[in-house]
């Protein structure tokens, strides 16, 4: 009997060892098969795989993670911060979580938060250029353009050769009107990946400054070509059009802009100076007016708010 009992006990601590590694099995599987679902580009079904997973396991901290990803493809953007910080709750050293939380706090307008995380990388990792790509991205928000190239310098002398962090140093030298040392830095960023469409659009801006319209055109029509998704590269290339004569193309432009992104303020101000152009003093005000009271160191604003009011 006693060697009977010893058996039975076997028996039940092997079954509970299978059970266990059957949990895990399945919840891994889910997770795969949610990874499989967002290759596919099929968010939706993703988010309901990770939540099986999810189920299965409550501290799961990858499943939450990933499905806060997946809800960044539809722009949920508070889904998806609450979903990175159950996973952070779970493991408190999650880098990438912390990492994307910043950038999601970045989009929903929550500065200050995104500053905690990126300080929060800092203190975790100090030598990922991540830490520093967040920090340089939140003060960039908060306009403390000098902290905001310090941390990209930083960033960059971790990762030389990543384009994207380059374009967002030039972008931070625009700016301050550092033009001549932007194109240089767009130049290196150029070298290191041609393809990057940011990089063209920014040299756009700055032809746009020093007056150079069918040169900052040909740039932005070469951002458009490699990524017709931004709404900002529409409006740029219909401020373009409004200053070398092309009026209802540059509307249009600025209108699709608007459909795109309803809460940019700059294709707002472009609408404006086509009014004013068109000598349309009316309808420049209702737009120009708003935007001096709200944006009152926006470029151009001024300017076409009193010849606006001069028509």
């Amino acid at each position: 009997m006693r060697i009977l009992s010893r058996v039975c006990i076997l028996l039940f601590s092997i079954c509970l060892v299978l059970a266990c590694d059957s949990l895990e099995d399945k919840k891994g599987r889910f997770l795969l098969k949610g990874n499989e679902k967002m290759k596919e580009n099929d968010p939706k079904s993703a988010i309901g795989f990770y939540q099986e997973a999810i189920a299965l396991d409550s501290t799961f901290a990858d499943a939450y993670y990933n499905k806060g990803l997946a809800h960044l493809r539809f722009n949920q953007l508070e889904e998806a911060i609450g979903d990175f910080s159950k996973a952070i709750q779970i493991n408190p050293e999650y880098f990438e979580a912390i990492f994307q939380r910043g950038l999601t706090y970045l989009d929903n307008g929550e500065f200050y938060k995104a500053r905690e995380d990126a300080e929060r990388l800092k203190n975790l990792d100090n030598k990922n250029w991540k830490s520093f790509f967040l920090a340089g991205l939140t003060e960039e928000k908060l306009k403390n353009y000098p902290e905001s190239l310090n941390s990209f310098e930083k960033a960059i002398a971790l990762a030389p050769d990543n384009s994207d962090l380059l374009v967002n140093q030039a972008t931070i030298l625009f700016y301050q009107k550092e033009f001549n040392k932007a194109k240089q830095i767009l130049d290196r960023a150029e070298e290191l990946n041609p393809e990057e469409p940011n990089l063209h659009n920014l040299r756009s801006m700055i032809l746009f400054e020093e007056k150079e319209y069918s040169q900052a055109l040909q740039a932005v029509e070469k951002a458009i070509t490699l990524d017709n998704r931004q709404a900002y590269f529409y409006n740029n290339k219909g401020l373009y059009l409004l200053f070398t004569g092309e009026l209802e193309e540059g509307l249009q432009l600025i209108n699709q802009s608007i459909q795109m992104d309803p809460k940019n303020p700059y294709s707002l101000r472009n609408k404006g100076i086509y009014y004013v152009l068109k000598g349309d003093k009316i309808s420049a005000l209702q737009y120009l007016s708003e935007l001096e009271t709200k944006y009152p160191e926006m470029d151009l604003v001024k300017e076409y708010l009193q010849k606006a009011q001069d028509l």
